[in-house]
């Protein structure tokens, strides 16, 4: 079967986030696409595979890390809706089932790619002891980002900070279900970002997430609540880098990018008999 891996939220090879992608006629058993997201080795692989026309959605959709399979990815599915429409294997808006519920993606034609995602219901929590030692800087408030995503958000003193964090994963990951996000407002906008971000994600294998789609369902409400507005857009500032559009839209939120295939090839290890 054909396999792909596609750079997310990037406008050109070797920047925002890969994700290996593949195309399949059913799900097989859950070990064989845990032990092809272990190969893979990147933050996210998608497994898709179509459904019966008529229904909510046109294709089934899951996601695993290399050590556990996920309830919502953002970047994974820009690159399955990217392979989708540059095969033809789907044409136009693609809506997919998934463990988050039913996500929309849709074409435009500057090549961009929206995705509708749930916003993350936002819980101010207390700061725990030892996040801020863990992190390596002092958390200003903490949030608690719901089922879907599942990280604790933090906002930090400035840009600068954010940009210098070196956390102990080991300890960070004690404080929440998947991981961390950390943020901090703009130094510059004029530099075409309004926010700047990065996520640890010790919990589920990756230490840092290059560019990741559902940290901006948490990032956009609680950035547009204090920018006062509802289109914004994210700078993730890992070492790949990468930018998220994003427009709050109520209970949902939509992410735009750009996404390029970088790699096709055949995946010899076969399907386990059903």
């Amino acid at each position: 079967m054909r396999i792909r891996i596609v750079d997310a939220f990037a406008d050109r090879p070797f920047t925002g986030n890969p994700a290996g992608v593949l195309l399949l006629d059913a799900f097989p058993g859950d070990d064989w696409l845990q032990d092809v997201a272990m190969e893979l080795n990147h933050a996210e692989t998608a497994f898709a595979h179509p459904l019966p026309a008529g229904g909510e959605a046109d294709w089934a959709l899951r996601w695993f890390t290399p050590v556990a399979e996920v309830a919502m990815c953002g970047h994974a599915t820009l690159a399955t809706a990217h392979v989708l429409h540059s095969t033809r294997a789907h044409e136009g808006p693609v809506r997919f089932a998934t463990r988050s519920g039913v996500l929309a993606a849709t074409p435009a034609e500057d090549g961009s790619i929206t995705l509708d995602f749930p916003t993350a219901p936002l819980t101010r929590v207390e700061i725990a002891e030892g996040v801020g030692e863990a992190l390596g800087a002092r958390p200003l408030a903490a949030f608690d980002t719901g089922p879907n995503v599942g990280d604790l958000l933090v906002e930090l003193a400035d840009e600068k900070t954010v940009h210098a964090l070196a956390p102990d994963l080991r300890s960070l990951g004690a404080h929440s279900a998947r991981g961390v996000i950390a943020t901090a407002r703009a130094e510059d906008p004029e530099r075409g970002y309004d926010f700047v971000s990065r996520c640890f994600f010790p919990n589920v294998g990756i230490d840092e997430d290059p560019v990741t789609g559902s940290a901006h369902t948490a990032l956009a409400p609680y950035w547009s609540e204090r920018l006062g507005r509802p289109e914004l857009t994210g700078l993730q500032a890992s070492r790949r880098s990468g930018l998220v559009r994003t427009s709050l839209r109520g209970e949902r939120t939509l992410l735009s990018g750009r996404a390029v295939t970088v790699i096709e090839g055949d995946l010899l290890a076969p399907e386990p008999a059903r």
